[in-house]
């Protein structure tokens, strides 16, 4: 679930130039050596809840971001098709904090912990079993 800092009001990413980050991460997981004979690793990209009007002490440091951010739970699903890999939108069962704007609140996260059970279980299911990875 990464992506939101990129629209912190020091930074003039949009949407899309995060989603490019996440893209260059999956590539460098894919590329990343592994024990012989171990899979790939199955790679999930979370999109982070759509941030909202920043709040309290950390509103001047992601001022703007709200706008900048726009669209990324679909350019995160655009990467994701793109490099073949899981997707979850978090802002589908949650959003963000209450009382900041950007990050979860602790019922947030119980929300989002267990709608993630539902979306990791089968992913791990269908790893090989007998590697470090599989159940």
């Amino acid at each position: 679930m990464l992506g939101t800092n990129d629209f912190q009001s020091m930074h003039q990413f949009t949407a899309s130039h995060s989603a490019q980050g996440t893209a260059s991460l999956v590539q460098a997981i894919r590329q990343a050596p592994i024990e012989p004979g171990m899979p790939v690793p199955a790679i999930l990209i979370v999109a982070p809840p759509q941030v909202q009007e920043p709040k309290g002490a950390i509103a001047p440091k992601f001022e703007g971001a709200p706008q900048k951010s726009a669209g990324l739970a679909a350019a995160l699903s655009a990467v994701a098709k793109e490099r073949e890999c899981e997707f979850f939108d978090a802002g589908t069962v949650t959003p963000t904090s209450r009382v900041d704007g950007v990050h979860l609140d602790a019922d947030q996260h119980e929300r989002l912990g267990l709608a993630m059970a539902d979306v990791v279980g089968p992913i791990l299911r269908r790893l090989p079993l007998g590697t470090e990875q599989g159940i």
